[in-house]
């Protein structure tokens, strides 16, 4: 497995200009609400933050998969920050405003920055959100003993099990898919099983980002030494049909190794879960810990709760 030697990065200044044009017309098209823009410096770069909401409490810091950056949340600002402060963050290694200055090389690294950033914003008992690579994100600054942490909600997340071919041809014909023309995009998003596809702006902002060169760590699956290191209380959300893993397999093992987690299987979804069932991540995010984990899935809650140390698994791919 390559180990990166350099910082993700465009391809040049031209590039990089023009798609910052691009993402500045996303979000001012797509943000819902007022937002203040910081850039924290880390030690591996100068990180890009979107802060919206109330300026006390504990703040929801949402995390994107690879690709992405803070726009990909656009649909979870508002109704997140009636309650919360929230943080949406472009990674580092990934195409937005941060700026990467060194290799990131392993996930010891990746957890680094992450709790450089939590430390600058004053963070002290964060909600961390990650989906996918952004969940690999999120364990790996707790497992680097980051501490600033009360929660964590991992959206369809890498490394409960290893990479597939499968998941590669997911993204090769995701990427194919992306330069159809609209209407036929949008079309066969559903055939190909990726939701990301109906997103207009997003697939803009995508495809500005072509000339941006990804430099980070293939995530490797945890143990289960590790996945039990986790103390803070940790809710995954699965896609059914997730092209990523066995999303049944995922929960079976989780709940012989972590049977504190909640862990619910979401029908009807698969790897672009955040964009296929947001309100129902959302509402999720507002009640975990909480009174999401006082209730007992049954039948006829499809959605799925759990209840004390109990795994909620409904659906099937």
């Amino acid at each position: 497995m390559r180990t990166p030697d350099r910082p993700s990065a465009f391809t040049g200044d031209s590039a990089r200009d023009k798609y910052f044009a691009v993402y500045d017309r996303v979000l001012g098209e797509l943000w819902p609400a007022p937002v203040d823009a910081v850039d924290v410096d880390t030690r591996a770069g100068t990180v890009r933050v979107h802060r919206a909401g109330p300026a006390e409490g504990d703040p929801v810091v949402l995390l994107s998969g690879a690709g992405g950056n803070a726009l990909a949340w656009y649909r979870y600002i508002e109704p997140l920050t009636r309650t919360r402060p929230v943080y949406a963050v472009d990674p580092l290694g990934e195409p937005g405003r941060s700026v990467q200055t060194r290799p990131l090389t392993t996930g010891a690294e990746i957890g680094g920055w992450l709790t450089d950033v939590l430390a600058a914003l004053g963070a002290e008992r964060a909600h961390l959100v990650g989906s996918s690579y952004g969940g690999w994100t999120a364990v790996q600054q707790q497992l680097g003993g980051g501490g600033r942490v009360a929660a964590l909600t991992l959206v369809d997340p890498v490394g409960f099990a290893p990479l597939t071919g499968r998941f590669y041809r997911w993204l090769i014909v995701g990427g194919m898919a992306a330069v159809l023309p609209r209407a036929l995009r949008r079309r066969v998003a559903g055939a190909v099983g990726n939701g990301t596809l109906r997103e207009d702006a997003l697939m803009t902002l995508m495809a500005a980002g072509r000339s941006f060169r990804r430099r980070l760590p293939i995530p490797p699956a945890y143990t289960d030494e590790q996945i039990r290191e986790l103390t803070v209380p940790v809710q995954v959300l699965l896609g059914a049909r997730s092209a990523l893993h066995d999303a049944q397999a995922v929960a079976a093992r989780l709940a012989e190794t972590a049977p504190s987690w909640r862990v619910e299987i979401v029908p009807g979804t698969g790897h672009a879960l955040p964009v296929e069932a947001p309100d129902l991540v959302i509402e999720r995010i507002l009640t975990f810990p909480g009174r999401a984990q006082a209730e007992i899935a049954t039948p006829e809650h499809s959605t799925g709760r759990s209840r004390g140390n109990r795994q909620a698994q409904t659906g099937r791919p």
